[in-house]
């Protein structure tokens, strides 16, 4: 099959092979020095001109206004743009004009990589340029940019805005929508202001395995994957928790770990089957110190990127200075309900979650009807950061019980703009009461449970080595980001979020259609006869391209000495 080229794409090649004739490597192996970037520059000239005399720039072409013997050009670095100004006779002294005539009007495009050495001067306009002495190619874009314009008033026109598009190739949103780079700078900042702030304290950073015996730390649906050499089947981690809990044991006060977590779950504006969480484990400590140290660190996060506590999320101003409000689980419900659910049984917590609409099925025991419950009812009404505590005990396999209410746990959970930001415990380190829960959960499992969490006798036997009271917490990376930077989707905060494979267009040469048109009729015949105008046609992987072609209407191509044969629907 042959994919065709747009005309733009046929012009640049032709540009490449130009290039390459006169001489210029487009794309040349020596490194480019350079001194400057567009953003100091248009920062820093007016204060000290002096210091801009000699500069060596790099960046994308991003727009260009040619002239005669003189033109203008936008370049556009990771800082920003700059204009660059060239004149034919500073840029090609000798009798030697290619390089203005030729590669700067003729062969070069917008999205080619250029580095330039000049000086910094401020046009009749006003506007801090680059006058260029030297050009040097760096990289040929065989691919158009789209073009987005914008006006005077910074009104943007003809932009790359399709979602699909633009979480697809991300290397060209980012190029073209470089706005969106601050997003990615700020969750560099969210990272690096945790992790700073926990290594202050003397906490160490680690690293756990992603690949997995038993899937554990959370209740999720993992993916399953096999070993070849070991013969064993292994999964993708749903948590780094209990191999977290390990190190406690084994004697460190406080280890974290930045990581990215793997769930076989589904997709949609806060979800990704891939994502970033950050959990962190500090003996001697329960679940109240733990609310004080969420408090600030994520204060000092929105002070890091705002400057302020305060953090605008939509129409709604956030307040991440503590002490955030805090509820138990049941109190919550009643609030938002009016439902005493504390003293119910889970028929008749199944039964109230049916009259209020909610859609639940057999498997779910009593943790996971309160899990409903409140998620449909009560999660949408927690805006300003709030903390759910004391859980029920059903719901948490892995924290300790309550140390003065029967039938709870100490956990809490910190709820922002009506989602879930961060989990944390006082950790069950009782290896006899941990071991009784997770058979608990076996038998949920049974039940039909997909997310029930398995046995794992080998941190069992952790915990009988004995582990010191401690708390845990977990906080996902990628939400905190979106409230951080006032994002609705997570998408937006990925660099590269999961999506379906891509839909190709693929253009058929004429042998290809007359086979298309063929199949598509619900012919069966011998193809001998088009066999005999392609000479190339004993080389293709038949099945592979008329199931391309067809879809699913082919069962199977026959070649014989006669000719081809096929088999379909």
């Amino acid at each position: 099959m042959s994919i065709g080229l747009s005309e733009q794409e046929i012009l640049r090649r032709d540009s490449l092979k130009q290039l390459r004739e006169l001489g210029i490597n487009p794309y040349p192996a020596e490194a480019y020095e350079i001194n400057a970037n567009a953003a100091d520059i248009l920062a820093n000239y007016e204060k000290d001109k002096t210091a801009y005399k000699t500069i060596s720039i790099a960046g994308r072409i991003m727009g260009r206004n040619i002239m005669g013997a003189a033109s203008f050009a936008e370049l556009q670095d990771a800082t920003g743009r700059i204009q660059i100004y060239l004149k034919r006779d500073e840029l090609c002294p000798g009798d030697d004009k290619t390089l203005y005539n030729t590669v700067f009007k003729k062969l070069l495009d917008i999205g080619d990589f250029v580095g330039v050495e000049g000086y910094v001067f401020t046009t009749q306009t006003g506007e801090v340029s680059v006058h260029v002495n030297k050009l040097t190619v760096l990289s040929k874009s065989l691919r158009p940019l789209p073009i987005v314009k914008r006006d005077d008033e910074g009104n943007v026109f003809d932009g790359f805005t399709n979602p699909e598009l633009r979480y697809r190739m991300r290397y060209v949103d980012l190029t073209v929508n470089p706005d969106y780079k601050q997003i990615f700078i700020n969750r560099s900042k969210v990272i690096n202001t945790m992790r700073n702030y926990f290594d202050s304290q003397g906490w160490m950073e680690v690293e756990t395995p992603i690949l997995q015996a038993v899937h554990g730390g959370a209740a999720a649906r993992p993916f399953a994957t096999h070993h070849n050499t070991l013969d064993m089947p292994l999964f993708l981690r749903i948590a780094n928790e209990l191999y977290l809990k390990r190190l406690i044991v084994a004697g460190f006060d406080g280890v974290y770990e930045f990581g990215k977590m793997f769930r076989n779950e589904g997709m949609d504006r806060t979800h990704n089957p891939e994502f970033t969480s950050m959990e962190i484990y500090v003996a001697y400590k329960d679940y109240v110190w733990m609310m004080g140290m969420v408090e600030e660190c994520l204060e000092k996060i929105a002070v890091a990127i705002h400057g302020s506590p305060v953090v605008k999320v939509g129409a709604h101003e956030i307040d991440f200075a503590g002490p955030y409000e805090k509820l138990t689980m049941y109190e919550s419900i009643q609030k938002y309900t009016g439902i005493d659910v504390s003293e119910m049984s889970e028929e008749h917590l199944a039964q109230t979650c049916k009259d209020l609409g909610i859609e639940i099925d057999d498997s779910m025991g009593r943790g996971k009807l309160v899990d409903e419950l409140f998620s449909e009812k009560v999660e949408a009404n927690l805006i300003q950061p709030t903390y759910i505590t004391d859980y029920p005990i059903e719901m948490t396999p892995l924290a300790k019980k309550h140390r003065s209410k029967e039938g709870l746990v100490e956990r809490f959970e910190l709820f922002v703009m009506g989602k879930e930001i961060g989990n944390a415990y006082s950790e069950l380190n009782d290896p006899i009461d941990q071991k009784e829960r997770f058979e608990e959960q076996l038998k949920l499992a049974a039940r039909g449970d997909d997310e029930a969490m398995a046995m794992d006798d080998d941190f069992v036997r952790a915990l009988e080595y004995g582990m010191p009271p401690t708390s845990g917490l977990g906080i996902g990376i990628d939400r905190l980001v979106m409230l951080m930077t006032d994002q609705s989707t997570i998408q937006e905060v990925l660099f590269f979020p999961q999506m379906r494979p891509e839909k190709k267009k693929i253009e058929l040469s004429a042998e290809e259609a007359e086979l298309y048109a063929l199949v598509k009729e619900g012919e069966q015949q011998l193809l001998s006869d088009i066999k005999a105008q392609l000479a190339d046609w004993s080389n293709k992987k038949w099945d592979t391209t008329l199931k391309g072609l067809t879809g699913k209407n082919i069962l199977k191509v026959n070649k014989t000495d006669d000719g081809l044969f096929l088999e379909h629907k």
